[in-house]
């Protein structure tokens, strides 16, 4: 947000109060972190010129007559005049009601936590953890604490982790791919009590948890909003212009509802952010939502949901499918005529890609449908490279020029680095010169900065 305001040209102060006591986060890296493959201070950017960001400032209240907002930094009150505001509160983890996990006011037990900030990371200790929930949250903090040799169990009510959205056969591939990872899956359970060092489970089977990750779902964070009389729904309701009831409030990311859905994820709050400060500046801009996909940040299988699985079940809509038992893959397209309306793929990083793409920009599938699942390159589109910061560099891991540059900005200054942090290139590898290119032009325009002036 504030990178696009400087963008567009805005020069003015920009004051963020931020609840935590660390600098912004990237916090879609945080299983990164946990898996040991990025250092917890990569995700911390650098401060932008002319902001000013107040870490520990916990937001009280807003005063939208006066146009002012309260906070709380340690013992002292402040006030916080605004012409504009941005309430960008995110989300906050569902808490289930489990005896033992916390006490009468909601506080966390010792060895019990969420993962919401990089300081979650270090809270998840000891040699066997357990994780609670079955979503996309709880399989990729279940495999990174894998990949680090932990001895991790995962827990979901479902008959098998992401069931809702990969389907059964899907699904039940997933778990396999898990436990062949290291990851123990109890699926169809669910925990009735938390002791010191185990979770108990209804069907009186209990698993080791020196440390539980309670990875159960999230909810708009929307108190502070509602408090202040600015409407709320379900999250926070904005228009196009990703403005709230009153005319000088805003609201993106997980916290904002446009219409009449809330939507989570990195790549949408950024689209958001890009929108919000076109609009700041003066420029005609609306928000349009992005194109539905889920990817998983996991080493043990490849797993993407692209559009709206209410899709398959629409009328007219063609199902194309592809199960490989044997290999762990599969694959269903939902077609409406030529175009992808819906897919679900596991084990099948190539075909992700291509179809992912041509989901993105609405382009017709080809005529061969079965050697664009299989990801046969001559299917694949071609790269899209064009110098727009929402371009495709790496299709094989959906990574956009943008987050190259964003991870960039946050400390990855060397391909490896990049890698790390992105996993472009380690699809098919048919990005790793564009990646290298883009690496050394970074390397290149910094040195140029840093050169002193004749």
């Amino acid at each position: 947000m504030l990178r696009g305001l400087r963008r567009h040209g805005h020069d003015g102060t920009v004051t963020v109060l931020s609840a935590e006591h660390h600098p912004v986060q990237h916090r879609p890296l945080l299983t990164t972190v946990l898996q040991g493959r990025l250092e917890a201070g990569m995700l911390r950017p650098e401060p932008e010129h002319g902001a000013r960001v107040l870490t520990g400032a916990v937001a009280t209240a807003v005063d939208t007559a006066r146009r002012v907002v309260h906070a709380r930094q340690g013992d002292t009150v402040t006030a916080h005049p605004y012409d504009v505001l941005v309430l960008a509160c995110g989300a906050r983890p569902v808490i289930p009601p489990l005896p033992g996990a916390s006490d009468r006011t909601g506080r966390l037990a010792p060895g019990v936590t969420t993962l919401r900030e990089v300081t979650d990371c270090d809270r998840i200790q000891g040699t066997a953890v357990t994780v609670l929930g079955g979503g996309p949250l709880g399989v990729e903090t279940a495999s990174a604490l894998a990949l680090r040799g932990t001895a991790t169990t995962l827990v979901c009510s479902g008959p098998h982790p992401l069931h809702e959205r990969l389907g059964g056969t899907g699904a039940a591939l997933l778990t396999a791919r898990l436990q062949e990872a290291g990851v123990e899956v109890l699926g169809g359970r669910r925990a009735v009590r938390r002791e010191p060092g185990r979770l108990l489970l209804d069907d009186g089977t209990e698993t080791a948890a020196d440390s539980l990750v309670l990875c159960t779902g999230v909810e708009p964070e929307v108190r502070l909003a509602r408090a202040a009389g600015i409407r709320v729904h379900h999250g926070i309701v904005v228009d196009d212009a990703l403005r709230t009831s009153d005319s000088r409030v805003h609201a993106i990311g997980d916290c904002a509802e446009h219409a009449g859905r809330t939507v989570a994820g990195h790549e949408s709050a950024l689209a958001q952010a890009d929108t919000l400060a076109a609009v700041l500046t003066g420029r005609e801009a609306a928000h349009r939502p992005t194109p539905a996909v889920l990817r998983l940040r996991t080493h043990a299988v490849d797993v993407a949901c692209v559009g709206p699985l209410a899709a398959f079940r629409r009328s007219g809509i063609r199902t194309v499918g592809l199960l490989d038992p044997a290999g762990r893959r599969h694959a269903r397209l939902a077609l409406d005529g030529d175009r992808i309306a819906a897919a679900v793929l596991l084990g099948l990083p190539e075909a992700i890609a291509a179809v992912s793409h041509l989901h993105r920009r609405g382009l017709p599938v080809p005529s061969d449908r079965l050697s664009l699942l299989l990801g046969i390159r001559s299917h694949l589109p071609p790269a899209e490279d064009d110098g727009r910061a929402d371009s495709l560099v790496c299709l094989c891991n959906q990574v956009s020029r943008r987050q190259l540059a964003d991870a960039w900005e946050l400390g990855a200054r060397t391909v490896p680095a990049l890698v790390r942090v992105t996993r472009a290139t380690t699809g098919c590898g048919g990005c790793t010169e564009r990646v290298e290119r883009l690496c050394a032009g970074w390397a290149d325009a910094v040195g140029r900065e840093l050169e002193p002036t004749p």
